[in-house]
């Protein structure tokens, strides 16, 4: 390919990712959140982004605890695809920005994607578990609205049930013996063999990256990240001069985050601003401060993202990498991964 070519598709891209922008841009009633902006405590702001950044690098930190095994040891790569996959999320429908750092780190890395796809895999279960364990301790601790004590008992059960299945995971890969017939080992030629040998590698190796503290660890981290999202409304209220208890922002998190089960709009915009202020009206909060301060989070949660995810799109898709690895199996990739050092060294049956 040509500098110039290279170069055309480079400003191409950029182009199309500016043009999602200004499209997702349209659906934001930026006159309502520039005035309740325009008010508002610049320094609790500028907080509150700080805190919003930190909650996506927390999370960075914790793919990054499922790839130093396989042999992918740079933290500031796995940050950079984590930040460029969250930003890239905010414009694409599906959460189209996690299926691009998978492709990133395996483009940049040269590990095979399927080995990659598994780490975030189990990466991402960490999310829906840190919410559940949020749900649980928010209805026993604070009052909230009865839309959320009636899941009191089903988060309860569901949170053991967790716990337990991810003991048996743990216990269940340990004891996972390791593949030893060359001819399964051999590299598969047809299009079925290759698919099959694909999601072979990516549960073999999602089994070998399970461990107890891995587990223990990915949801502190998790905890953590939340921790961060309540933090960072509370600050955004609080910088609107909007007077919202702790148990209301939690509210308003646990209920916007039920989108996380689809993301049917870029940035879940329109669901955010009417479960925001469905649950901030039950705790004496007027519908028009509540409508402003849920603007002024979405803005400040995705603008500083989304152009962050812009910035490093292009330099994920055009910087040269190593060259993609064949399809191998867990095996070979952790023995690999052992011999630098960077993976525990796997029990003998």
């Amino acid at each position: 390919m040509s500098p110039k070519l290279k170069k055309g598709i480079r400003w191409a891209i950029s182009a199309a990712i500016l043009v999602f922008l200004i499209l997702f841009a349209r659906t934001i009633d930026w006159h309502a959140a520039w005035s309740s902006m325009r008010h508002a405590s610049l320094p609790l702001l500028a907080a509150a982004i700080a805190v919003n950044l930190l909650s996506v690098v927390i999370k960075g930190v914790r793919w990054w605890l499922f790839l130093r095994p396989i042999g992918i040891t740079s933290l500031p790569l796995a940050l950079r695809a984590t930040v460029a996959g969250a930003g890239l999320n905010n414009v694409l429908v599906a959460s189209g920005g996690d299926a691009a750092r998978v492709v990133f780190v395996s483009r940049v890395s040269g590990a095979s994607s399927s080995t990659v796809l598994a780490s975030m895999a189990l990466e991402r279960l960490f999310d829906p578990i840190g919410f559940v364990i949020l749900l649980v301790f928010g209805v026993l601790v604070f009052e909230l609205p009865p839309q959320f004590e009636r899941w009191k008992l089903p988060a309860e059960i569901l949170l053991v049930v967790i716990v337990l299945l991810l003991a048996f995971f743990v216990y269940a890969t340990r004891r996972m013996k390791p593949e030893h017939v060359p001819e399964r080992r051999a590299k598969p030629r047809t299009f079925m063999g290759k698919f099959r040998a694909y999601f072979l590698s990516f549960g073999q190796t999602a089994g070998r990256l399970a461990t107890g503290p891995r587990f223990l660890a990915a949801i502190i981290l998790s905890l953590g990240s939340w921790a961060c999202q309540l933090w960072t409304f509370e600050l955004a209220a609080a910088a609107a001069h909007v007077k919202m208890p702790l148990a209301g922002s939690l509210a308003c998190l646990l209920g916007i985050n039920v989108g996380l089960i689809i993301r049917a709009t870029p940035g879940n915009v329109g669901f955010f601003q009417f479960v925001y202020a469905l649950m901030a009206e039950q705790f004496g909060v007027a519908r028009n401060d509540a409508i402003a301060v849920s603007l002024l989070i979405q803005t400040l949660q995705i603008l500083p993202l989304t152009l962050l995810g812009m910035a490093l799109a292009p330099e994920f898709i055009f910087r040269r990498g190593k060259k993609d690895t064949p399809v191998a199996t867990a095996e070979e990739v952790l023995e690999r991964a052992e011999k630098a050092g960077v993976a525990e060294p796997a029990k003998k049956s």
